[in-house]
């Protein structure tokens, strides 16, 4: 898609970055919204309502959550979806949210943390939210390299589908956020269609300047 070769220590070296950056997040700020670098838990959990969506109606499945953090998701699914019997690995590039996400959700049954950038197991479904958002000082081309290599992950770990968010392009007008990526929904609907033959809804209008992929896999 990009046109551009990156080896893996320029990706290697984005990882790191990363990682650097959320587990500064979470020694300020603890195991709160702050924490993963989200405003506020309203915010964070309607985030959550869209991409749950990928999953219907299931009352019971399994499901990777890539970019796990301290485990928000699984407090939400507590609060609203207790019925469910959701087998959950979390998964996150730092040691400390693994170590945090442990200590709050380390009883719960049927549930795994690692530290990883990709899911070692298949489950039904597979979510990530957030993490295409903060691209700090990465090169376009690279964060780009970066997504495209981390749906492909997702895809591979995943039978019935994926679902994934981002921040949408500002009005005209409006200053972006260099750190910051954003893009147009089309841009990675059509890379999900043509690359894994999924159908790929987009879910927009939901309060905020983002949106959310919702891919099904045949």
């Amino acid at each position: 898609m990009t046109g551009s070769l990156h080896t893996g220590d320029h990706l290697a070296q984005l990882y790191r970055d990363v990682e650097q950056y959320y587990s500064r997040k979470i020694k300020t700020h603890g195991a709160t919204p702050l924490g993963v670098a989200w405003p506020c838990q309203p915010t964070q959990e309607l985030r959550f309502v869209q991409l749950l969506r990928v999953c219907g109606q299931e009352a019971s499945f399994s499901l990777n959550d890539l970019g796990c953090g301290y485990g928000a998701l699984l407090a939400f699914l507590a609060k609203r979806h207790r019925r469910k019997k959701v087998d959950y690995l979390g998964l996150d590039l730092s040691a400390q949210m693994i170590d945090e996400a442990r200590r709050l959700w380390g009883r719960r049954s049927q549930t795994e943390f690692l530290v990883a950038n990709a899911s070692p197991r298949v489950a039904d479904y597979s979510l990530a939210s957030g993490i295409f958002n903060v691209k700090l000082n990465q090169s376009e081309a690279l964060w780009t390299h970066f997504v495209e290599t981390t749906l492909t992950a997702m895809r591979a770990a995943s039978r019935k589908g994926f679902a994934v968010n981002f921040l949408a392009p500002l009005a005209q007008g409006e200053t972006a956020q260099t750190e910051l990526y954003r893009t147009p929904p089309g841009v990675w609907q059509s890379y999900c269609e043509k690359n894994f033959h999924a159908q790929v809804e987009v879910l927009q209008g939901y309060g905020m300047r983002e949106f959310t992929l919702l891919a099904r896999l045949a």
